[in-house]
């Protein structure tokens, strides 16, 4: 029997081991982002753990972390069973010495997550010092390349599509190179650096991310760019930052770090971006800050007019200050796209590209550039797929997408997270939408689920109509009643992966 349970207990111990090792890499090694993990439903969160099985990325770290954690349920193991009963446990627990075996395993079971979350912090030490190293070494190798222009984006939203963007467009003149995929934060780029950046290279386009204040400066050591770009500021990893002033000091920092001859853009539809260009334009160079908008405003630079949302493409008439104007038409789901061609497209010209080039180049953009996807599934069934990433803003504008289709709309998508005090209200606004716009809304989270749900209520929805599932088994057999010709289903942010499958 002691044996049977010690197997047992080793078995749901390095389970643990393996779901809190893949939360740590999930929230990139950060404490404040594991803390932001259980800002809502704390006790549900960490007893999760004990559902299911999660797999952390196997790289050199986690390895390392993994073997550790294995070797320590054995030693645990190993020296409950090799020190002497009768010192350890009858004068203890007189007459059921096992009893107490069977106890400390419980406790140490209870335990685990702090073991294994001190573990994690351990070898995060070394890791520190390994990464200082090459930060180092890409700050030296960046140093060389006098002649290179880096353009730094950065923002609570829309960063990455500006990116690919702004590459499509400048790769009809130059020779481009952009940070890759989900690598936005210091070690990133810095690999980037020494693993791609060369001689042939004109254009470095640096997509930088922040989860707190001071973030952007180190990248901003490192590559030191001339062109700046603000995407757009809302309250996405508030619970990180711990206020939106925070958010949106940390994003201005990317605008103090540019040179006297530096270039600043700004989105001018993002409202405290428009309050840091009116602050760029009396704190800096006011020749060189420039201000899209999709329609026409005040000090507008670049702005949009003439705008048409299609199912699976937009077109606009682009205008600049100068007089120079162009008709655009792109393969992008949704108007919050305009936004960040903009940005890319002010910055092409100061580059010296005129706006029928730059119309020219937008042409070859594709949809898996932007933030959502047009697909169909194995049983013909129209699926938006915007699971790449989710910030408020960004649900709100797939869910405005969805009105260009007549038929049935359902919504699948978590509750969003690190939004600290502000999630209630933000979800409830999600809600509202939701109840604006969709015949069905399936949550797979329950952190916000009562604010969403309260708030697709208030404008329509029928509540037994948004629903809580989790399995997507029974997502499927909800999502059955929809196969329209022009029924479509938003699969948003970080769904279940067999559903995507």
């Amino acid at each position: 029997m002691k044996i049977f349970i010690a197997v047992f207990w080793f078995f749901i111990f390095i389970k643990l081991l393996f779901f809190w090792v893949w939360l740590w890499q999930l929230k990139e090694y950060r404490l404040g982002r594991f803390r932001a993990h259980f800002g809502t439903q704390k006790i549900k969160k960490i007893i999760f753990s004990l559902h299911g099985i999660r797999y952390p990325k196997l790289t050199q770290k986690t390895f390392i972390i993994l073997v550790s954690g294995i070797l320590i349920g054995f030693l645990i193991l190993f020296e409950l069973f090799s020190l002497p009963s009768q010192v350890l446990f009858s004068k203890i627990w007189d007459g059921k010495p096992e009893y107490l075996f069977y106890l400390l395993l419980l406790i140490l079971i209870i335990l685990a997550p702090i073991i294994f979350s001190l573990l994690v912090l351990f070898f995060q030490i070394p890791a520190s010092i390994l990464i200082k190293r090459i930060l180092k070494k890409a700050k030296e190798k960046r140093e060389e390349f006098k002649e290179l222009l880096v353009i730094g984006i950065t923002g609570s939203y829309g960063k990455t599509s500006t990116k690919e963007f702004l590459a499509t467009i400048l790769e009809e003149k130059f020779k481009i190179l952009k940070t890759p995929e989900h690598q936005n934060t210091d070690p990133g780029i810095a690999r980037c650096v020494l693993d791609n950046l060369t001689s042939e290279h004109q254009i470095f386009i640096v997509e930088m991310a922040a989860y707190k204040l001071g973030e952007i400066k180190p990248p901003c050591r490192m590559v030191q760019p001339k062109i700046g770009i603000l995407t757009g500021i809302n309250e996405q990893h508030l619970a990180t930052f711990g206020s939106r002033e925070n958010i949106i000091d940390t994003k201005f920092e990317l605008i103090e770090s540019l040179p006297e001859n530096g270039i600043a853009i700004f989105n001018g539809n993002n409202k405290y971006c428009f309050e840091l260009y009116k602050k760029a334009k009396t704190t800096r160079k006011p020749d060189n800050i420039f201000l899209t908008t999709t329609g026409k405003m005040l000090s507008t630079d670049i702005w949009a007019e003439d705008i048409k949302v299609e199912k699976e493409f937009i077109s606009f008439k682009v205008n600049s200050e100068g007089g120079d104007s162009a008709n655009f038409r792109v393969n992008l789901l949704g108007r919050q796209n305009i936004e960040n061609i903009l940005l890319a497209v002010c910055c092409a010209k100061e580059l010296g590209m005129r706006l029928e080039e730059i119309a020219a180049a937008c042409r070859k953009i594709r949809p898996k550039q932007g933030t959502a996807q047009l697909k169909k599934s194995k049983q013909n069934l129209n699926i938006i797929d915007a699971t790449y990433s989710a910030n408020p803003d960004g649900v709100i504008a797939d869910l405005e997408h969805l009105k260009n289709w007549e038929g049935k709309k359902a919504i699948v998508m978590p509750c969003l997270i690190e939004l600290g005090k502000a999630g209630p209200e933000i979800h409830k606004k999600i809600g509202k939408k939701i109840g604006q716009v969709c015949d069905l809304a399936l949550i797979t989270t329950r952190d916000y689920f009562q604010e969403i749900k309260k708030g697709a209520i208030e404008t329509g929805l029928k509540g037994k109509n948004i629903l809580f599932i989790k399995n997507p088994k029974e997502i499927i057999e909800k999502l059955n009643i929809f196969g329209g010709e022009n029924d479509i289903v938003l699969l948003e942010s970080r769904v279940p992966k067999q559903l995507i499958k």
